[in-house]
Parts: C-alpha cells; structure tokens; sequence
C-alpha cells in the first residue's frame, strides 16, 4: 500500500491526536428499549414478522410499538405519507404519552421508503426515515416543517455531548430492513453479538485526495493505528477479514468492479460509502447482476441505477449501513470521520449515524437496530 509522503508524515502524529482525541469524550448515557418506538406495517406479513421478532430480541415495550396501515410500496406520494405514515405515528407518540421519552423510531421492511416530489437541492423529495427524524420538532412546535431543500441536523458533529430530549429536537429513524425477513434476522442477531474487536477498513479513491478522500483519511486518524486499514492508491480493497467498520467511494470508485467485496465481516460491523442511490431499493437483484459505472446503458441497471446497494452490504454479513434513496449531493453523505470514531469510542448505532449526517428531509437512511453497540474500546 502506497502512502504519500505527507501522510507518512501525519501518521507519527496519529498516537498523540488519537489520545488527546479520546480524553476529551465525557461519558455517554446508555439507552434502552424503551426509548424506541418499533413501527409496523400492518398491511405486510414481512413487516409483522420483523416486529414481533425484533420486540422479543430486544425486549420492547407494547406500548412502543406503533401499527400504522400503509401502503408496501417503496415510493409513495406526499399525502400518502403525511396521512399514513407520520399522522398514526405522531398519534402513537402523543397518545401513549412518549413524544420525550422515544429517542428512536424503528421503521421495517415493506413500510414505506421514500417520497415522491421535485428534485435537485431546493426539491421535496425524500426518504421516509429522514422526514421522520423531524416529527419530533413538528409535535413540540405544532406545525410542520419546511419541505424544500435540506433541514440542518442539529446533533451532526455534536460527539461530546449525550444525545437527549429537548436537547435535540429530532428523533434517530433506523431501518430493519434488508432483502427479506432472514436477512433482517439475521442483521438483528448480529447486532446483540456486537464486540468491540476487529479492523475498520476505509479505501479512499485517489493518491491526491479530493474532498470525500480528505475525510476517510481523517476517519484513519481519529481511530487507533493497529485497528485501520487505509488505502488510498487506485486499487480496491477486497477479502479483508476481521471488518467491524468499513467506507470507501462504493461504485463511485471507478476501479470498483464487484457488486461484493468479499469481506468476513465480524458482528456489529458498519459501512458507509459516498453513493447517490444505494439505498434506492430492497428488491433483490438477479445473482448474475453486477454493478457497472455506466449510466449510459439503462438495461445493465437495477431498479433506475448501475450502483452498488446498501443491503448488499447486509446480505453479506454487515450489522449496519448507510444509503440514499435518491442523489444526495456529496456534502450530505455521512461523514465517515464522525460515523467510524463514534462508533468505535462506545456510541450505539443510531447515534454515531446520525452525528455524521449534516441534513435532514433528505435522502438518508440508516439500516440496522439503533442499540447496536461495540461498547468501549
């Protein structure tokens, strides 16, 4: 692995940054079942099944568990989602008395994914989930929010500081979801053998950083030296062993020619990758389908896109992922500096997600339970 002088440079600096780095972490609170509301479509067998198996695993409470009727189509309209998605919702939480206590929202597989609307950055598009963070700040302040364009996420970058209510007024919206019920099985099961073990992968794109490679490189150095794997030559990293947290460029990687990376990834493993669209669907491709970097040949692609897929990932052993329902912009992608670090230092899933989101009402989604936790280090 090629390293350029400059980062052989700052690599004799990574010991003293990570632990000035680490001291400065007060203790987090931990966070339990009864701060999740478990949301379950009850038009979906699949979604039925997934809540009742992710209730007993982790003990949820019956009064946080929230049945709506909604379509189990991926794309819905604006009304569809105001009317059947967020209105039952925000009637469970005011109902059952527990807008403040819930922290987390757990949506399933075959509830509603995204919204249809205008594009680009001033567009109302969205993912489901995203709109959902900002139910919370809709009930406290009895209005909604504005639809156009992004919303800042007030907890993104907030690492020192205990995630809690009123203090951030946004709910962390996760997703169980995955090809099927045995895939979300088993990323639930995966997520209750988490350990703080193993080795986070980050594979940059180029030898001169651009603006995405500048945070994998600093995600390197915020993590400690003997758990990291950096590359940041031309060459993608494949059959890497021991994963517990993983981001690179995904498709956008033109070197990247696999729809899988081969990887044993350990229980409670994460990634994150800089694509526009990998979260676009949970319909599964055929086995023979490969990702391609081509937008050109429209009867290569899966479900409107060539690009790799977040539940791929889960498919193939990770606990959690980050995806986009429809383009994102690079600056709103997670930022793999924020997310691995959190994550590493003890915080849960949900958290260290959405501490590197910087913008809601938008295109993001988060699978995997919101308790998983590695614990400290």
């Amino acid at each position: 692995m090629a390293l350029s002088r400059g980062f052989r440079h700052a690599r004799t600096l990574l010991p003293l940054i990570f632990s000035a780095y680490c001291l400065s972490i007060p203790a987090l609170r931990a966070q339990g079942p009864e701060n999740v509301l478990l949301i379950v479509n009850d038009r979906s067998a699949v979604s039925k099944t997934i809540g009742e198996y992710y209730a007993r695993k982790r003990g949820v409470p019956q009064a946080n568990i929230c049945r709506i009727q909604a379509e189990t189509a991926e794309e819905i309209s604006r009304d569809d989602y105001d009317r059947t998605v967020a209105l039952p919702i925000r009637r469970c939480l005011e109902r059952r008395g527990i807008v403040d206590s819930v922290l987390y929202l757990v949506t399933t597989l075959e509830t509603p994914l995204k919204i249809s609307g205008t594009p680009e950055l001033n567009g109302t598009a969205a993912s489901v989930d995203s709109e959902l963070a900002l139910l919370y700040s809709d009930i406290k302040q009895n209005k909604p929010h504005r639809l156009e364009g992004v919303i800042p996420n007030p907890f993104f970058g907030r690492e020192n500081l205990p995630f809690k209510h009123p203090d951030f007024p946004i709910y962390l919206v996760t997703r169980l979801a995955a090809y099927d019920f045995s895939g979300v099985r088993d990323m639930i099961d995966r997520s209750m053998k988490a350990e703080n073990k193993g080795k986070f992968v980050i594979d940059a794109k180029f030898p001169i950083p651009e603006e995405g490679d500048n945070w994998l490189i600093a995600a390197a150095q915020k993590l400690p030296q003997d758990r990291v794997i950096l590359d940041h030559s031309f060459a993608v990293l494949y059959e890497q062993k021991d994963v517990i947290g993983y981001a690179s460029w995904g498709s956008n990687d033109t070197n990247h020619h696999r729809r899988f990376l081969g990887f044993k990834w350990l229980p409670g493993a994460i990634m994150t990758e800089f694509v526009s669209t990998n979260a676009r669907t949970f319909h599964k491709p055929p086995d023979g389908w490969n990702i391609t970097n081509n937008w050109s040949h429209p009867e290569t692609w899966w479900m409107g896109a060539p690009q790799t897929l977040s539940a791929d990932y889960i498919l193939e052993g990770a606990t959690g992922a980050s995806g986009h329902v429809y383009e994102p912009y690079l600056a709103f992608n997670p930022r793999p500096d924020v997310l691995l670090p959190a994550y590493y230092r003890g915080r849960n899933l949900a958290e260290s997600y959405y501490l590197s989101i910087p913008a809601l009402s938008w295109q993001n989604i988060v699978l995997g339970d919101p308790l998983c936790s590695l614990g400290k280090p």
